[in-house]
């Protein structure tokens, strides 16, 4: 298994010592470092940025959020930062949810399948630059050919030529069809709140996809890329406290009430009552309230925290479930210091 640095996005403002956590993740002999997006930082700036300083370590997004930009946008970003980088460039796409894509974005956010099976598609045809890139599906039409076209769109190819064909593309994705989705046309799964207990479930999404006709990969050169706080302590409790706040944020808070896919996926681990408890409390202003509502095996089942022995345990559980590559989410550099014998071994 080979780990990668999930730098995630910003809040309020710029972290201080991420620069300084790439350049020691490169170091560390760690594989990838990502970054995300949400309402606020983009992910393919920072990303360009601290990899700048980087030679080896492969440069990824985790995720950026398909309705943001065009597909061939995205294309554009990814090929650039591909030859900026050498070769080094991971693509990672995922939806979004309602909230963010009509209230952030203003784009519509039905039929999610549909929109990531061709924006995908369009994206490899510029990678390709086989041809001169079209697309006849509703959502996004190459030429552009509704009623208020001008008609004077015409179908075109890259004047970049693309550092890599095959660059690799990842999904977010949480649900059993956007699983399935995922296993069919990309080439890895970015995986957020998985839990190893749950393996079984998430194959069989898997060789749904993989079964399917066309399917890109195969289970043996498929990536399943798992975002996990790993955290070295002696006091488990406290980091336990520290997390359920964040928690209760993303399953009680994000999204609209009757549609937060971080909640389902707490639901399908058997939280329903929990979830729904947390909800209530956190929609409802009682924040602190619907923190001390989160379990702690809730926190445990997507997360690594205890001491050196309980750690090097947990990774080789992960491991046996089938992920490839541990996204590993730290706070500072001092943390980071205490996993990098444990990482690195």
């Amino acid at each position: 298994m080979r780990f990668g640095l999930q730098l995630g996005y910003w809040g309020q403002q710029p972290p201080a010592k991420a620069q300084e956590l790439v350049i020691a993740a490169e170091e560390a002999g760690f594989e990838a470092v990502f970054t995300a997006e949400s309402w606020g930082s983009d992910a393919f700036t920072p990303l360009a940025w601290w990899g700048s300083s980087t030679h080896r370590v492969k440069l990824g997004t985790s995720v950026v959020q398909l309705s943001a930009r065009t597909p061939t946008a995205t294309a554009m970003a990814a090929l650039s930062l591909d030859h900026l980088s050498g070769g080094r460039a991971i693509l990672g796409l995922g939806v979004s949810g309602p909230q963010v894509v009509e209230g952030w974005y203003g784009q519509p956010f039905a039929k999610p399948l549909q929109r990531t099976r061709e924006y995908v598609d369009i994206i490899r045809q510029v990678l390709a630059r086989e041809g001169k890139v079209t697309n006849a599906g509703p959502h996004y039409p190459l030429p552009y050919n509704r009623s208020d076209a001008s008609g004077l769109g015409k179908p075109l190819k890259s004047i970049t030529h693309p550092l890599r064909a095959d660059l690799p593309i990842w999904l977010g994705a949480e649900g059993p069809k956007n699983v399935a989705l995922t296993a069919e046309i990309a080439d890895g799964w970015l995986a957020i709140y998985y839990t190893p207990r749950l393996a079984d479930m998430y194959n069989s999404w898997l060789d749904e996809g993989f079964a399917r006709p066309g399917a890109r990969r195969s289970r043996e050169d498929f990536d399943i890329a798992a975002t996990a706080q790993v955290i070295l302590t002696d006091d488990p409790q406290a980091e336990l406290d520290r997390l359920r706040p964040f928690m209760a944020l993303y399953i009680g808070g994000m999204g609209a009430e009757e549609l937060n896919f971080h909640a389902q996926v707490y639901r399908r681990m058997g939280y329903g009552e929990q979830v729904d408890e947390i909800t209530n409390l956190f929609r409802t202003g009682r924040k602190e309230e619907a923190a001390a509502a989160v379990p702690d095996q809730l926190i445990l089942d997507t997360t690594i925290i205890g001491d050196e022995a309980h750690v090097r345990e947990q990774l080789l559980v992960w491991e046996k479930a089938g992920v490839t590559m541990m996204l590993v989410g730290v706070r500072d550099a001092e943390q980071f210091a205490r996993l990098k014998p444990i990482i690195g071994s």
